[in-house]
């Protein structure tokens, strides 16, 4: 059984490392909010464990079992993001703090019954991919609304949830998973962009428009 420190690393190192570089000891330090040497001391561990491969100065990548770990992580966490939402009325802006804190602690079975009840789902509720159980990812979604040309129109596929004020302005005005949008235009002196959800016009910052993702 993998302590909750060892699966909040390599949930981490996951996700940094989905390009398939090498994350750095900095960029771990930053996302956990630790200390480089805290960092240091873990990749070591994970090495002796067999979960990851540390190399000084160049990073580290998960190992197959690494990777299979990490997964299986996300995948608690996102369904239980989902089930919060669905089955308990959490606000999509509220899930993710409270998933970080259950995700160590259910069992498989708890796992197998809650993706059963909502009908084994593929996204969570910010369209993050919920990993399958074999460990297979659905399609991810990394194109930019700020990519967008003028005038062209988009579905929004994903959403960044690392703030809980964005996602709340996010569905104060409509831009959640599913909805369709055209970009009207955008301006580079202000670096704004004007969006047509549904029936109304917003403009929103280039920040904003760089943590919603398009199909």
């Amino acid at each position: 059984m993998l302590t909750q420190a060892v699966q909040d690393y390599l949930k981490v190192i996951y996700k940094l490392g989905e390009d398939g570089a090498a994350v750095t000891t900095n960029d771990i330090a930053r996302e956990l909010k630790v200390t480089p040497a805290s960092v240091t001391n873990m990749l070591k561990r994970l090495t002796e464990m067999n979960l990851a491969t540390h190399v000084s100065y160049k990073g580290v990548i998960l190992s197959d079992a690494g990777c299979k770990a990490a997964l299986e992580i996300i995948r608690h966490h996102r369904l239980l993001e989902l089930y919060l939402q669905e089955a308990l009325g959490y606000s999509w802006d509220k899930v993710h703090d409270e998933a970080e804190q259950l995700e160590h602690h259910i069992s498989e079975e708890f796992e197998d019954r809650i993706a059963a009840m909502l009908g084994n789902p593929t996204h969570d509720p910010h369209g993050d991919p919920i990993p399958a159980k074999d460990g297979t990812i659905p399609k991810v979604f990394n194109r930019a609304l700020s990519s967008v040309d003028e005038g062209e129109c988009v579905t929004v596929r994903r959403v960044s949830d690392a703030a809980p004020e964005f996602l709340r302005y996010c569905a104060e005005i409509g831009l959640v998973p599913n909805a369709a949008v055209e970009l009207v235009a955008r301006t580079t002196v202000n670096q704004t962009f004007t969006v047509q959800i549904g029936m109304a016009q917003h403009i929103i910052q280039t920040t904003a428009a760089e943590q919603i993702f398009v199909e």
